[in-house]
């Protein structure tokens, strides 16, 4: 195949290797149309094609065996330019891999390839370019398995962590317990000019209000009862690095006045002593309450929140960005595949009915759901009703959000009235009006300003209204 010169930027180049020359065909047929720039490479052929210089940005390699060649091909490549993205295409029965073969591969495709798969691995590998280099290094792979998704809030999120990771602002993460706070704090270090330093992170709630002072800036030997030898923190621990504090909003606030000496003045002491320790440490705070809140009730110091807050990151929760979770159940089924867990395979409807719930627990929630379907449902396929009764959610009100995805006039709720079971009233408005916005959006043909007319608004309120619900605007689509 000859190599696509002129493309747009944002399209993968995805080298594709397989002694299958029918089932490559096929598979390169398939991601052009999904508009990737597909090559099929000849195994002879693709040492010359990675390494330095290589416009690749990921491999597709076939079942790699001894006998048909790829698994030393597969080590010479890992061994020229280890960065690059490999997602291995493998047949259920496949026997299990090598250390280094499972150690070098970003994902797995299970042959025949199914599209959930292969848009889940993709979505990985275009994660990985677009933070590839930072200080003119290349990043990890192993990262970015986390904080998969394509909506327009998680973009979002990507966006500002890209802004804000090569400074040393301090960052506060705000949003609901399992959004994935810390998966944020982790991509802020790991793309900063600090990542081949320390990442410590501390649950400030989790750790006793008596214990919290010497956890964080260590004591020295006979400064308390216990105090057997000499003890480091984590700020000294994470010198140079990054310091992750968690759940802030749970600290004593007689602590938070000791922290925020060590914010202002760049210095502390441990424990039972007066010497003064630098502290060279960019610190990323995280918490699921509302400190402003907690300042006029008196629980949080208002000169700490702004210390901290110099650069706040908003996490969605699940059910503002349901479009992500076919591809974030893929990943972590994934995952669990690569651990040697089990595997299991999920119904359109029950995906359906997923994308409906309202998931308080957020992605921790889905994480868990996931492993506890495994457990019941070893290398099966899982439908509606074998889902815990709690995640069945009524026919009626999918459908209402099938009609608002598809931008039909929605009903209510249904004819029958509601649900016997009750129903989310706000999640069950919030789908309603994304219905209706997409519908205005489709019948204005894309355009914005007309969008708001029909629905009798301003143009400013309509773009904050598409912003908070997750809808993507036709500029922002290509």
């Amino acid at each position: 195949m000859v190599p696509i010169t002129h493309r747009r930027e944002s399209m993968l180049t995805i080298l594709i290797v397989d002694p299958d020359p029918e089932r490559a065909q096929s598979l390169c047929r398939n991601l052009e149309f999904l508009e990737y720039d597909a090559q099929i490479v000849a195994p002879q052929a693709l040492e010359a094609r990675v390494g330095e210089g290589s416009d690749a940005d990921a491999l597709m390699i076939g079942p790699c065996h001894d006998d048909n060649g790829l698994l030393a091909l597969f080590r010479r490549v890992r061994d020229k330019d280890p960065h690059l993205p490999v997602i291995r295409l493998g047949l259920e029965d496949d026997p299990a891999p090598a250390g280094d073969l499972e150690a070098g591969t970003m994902a797995r495709v299970t042959l025949p390839p199914r599209f959930g798969e292969v848009q889940a691995a993709l979505q990985q590998v275009s994660i990985l370019r677009d933070s590839r280099h930072v200080s003119g290094r290349p990043r990890s792979v192993e990262l970015f398995r986390n904080l998969v998704g394509g909506s327009t809030a998680i973009r979002r999120v990507r966006k500002l962590i890209e802004q804000v990771a090569g400074t040393d602002a301090s960052v506060l993460l705000l949003g609901e317990s399992g959004t994935g706070k810390e998966v944020v704090a982790r991509h802020v270090h790991y793309q900063s000019n600090r990542r081949y330093k320390p990442f410590v992170p501390v649950n400030c709630g989790a750790i006793p209000a008596d214990l919290l002072e010497s956890e964080l800036f260590g004591h020295e030997k006979g400064a308390f009862t216990g105090a057997v030898s000499t003890r480091r923190g984590r700020f000294e621990m994470a010198n140079g690095g990054t310091l992750f504090l968690d759940e802030i909003g749970d600290m004593p606030l007689a602590m938070q006045v000791k922290l925020l000496r060590v914010v202002q003045e760049r210095t502390f002491e441990r424990v039972g002593s007066n010497r003064s320790v630098n502290a060279d440490v960019r610190i990323i705070a995280a918490t699921h309450t509302n400190l402003e809140r907690a300042i006029e009730e008196g629980s949080f110091r208002e000169d700490l929140y702004y210390r901290l807050n110099v650069f706040p990151i908003d996490m969605p929760p699940l059910r503002e960005r349901a479009d992500d979770l076919p591809l974030l159940v893929s990943d972590l089924i994934t995952r669990i595949e690569h651990e040697k867990r089990g595997s299991i395979r999920l119904t359109p409807a029950a995906l359906e009915s997923l994308c409906a719930y309202s998931w308080p627990g957020n992605v921790r929630e889905l994480a868990n759901l996931m492993e506890r379907l495994v457990i019941l449902y070893p290398y099966g396929v899982v439908d509606v009703h074998d889902l815990p009764e709690k995640y069945q959610v009524p026919a009626s009100l999918r459908e209402v959000e099938a009609e608002c995805d598809l931008g039909l006039s929605p009903v209510v709720v249904s004819s029958q009235g509601l649900p016997r079971e009750g129903l989310n009233l706000k999640d069950h408005l919030t789908r309603l009006e994304r219905g209706l916005i997409k519908q205005a959006l489709d019948e204005a043909d894309g355009v914005v300003a007309h969008a708001a007319k029909r629905l009798n608004m301003g143009r400013t309120t309509l773009v904050e209204k598409m912003k908070k619900l997750g809808i993507q605007r036709p500029d922002e689509a290509a």
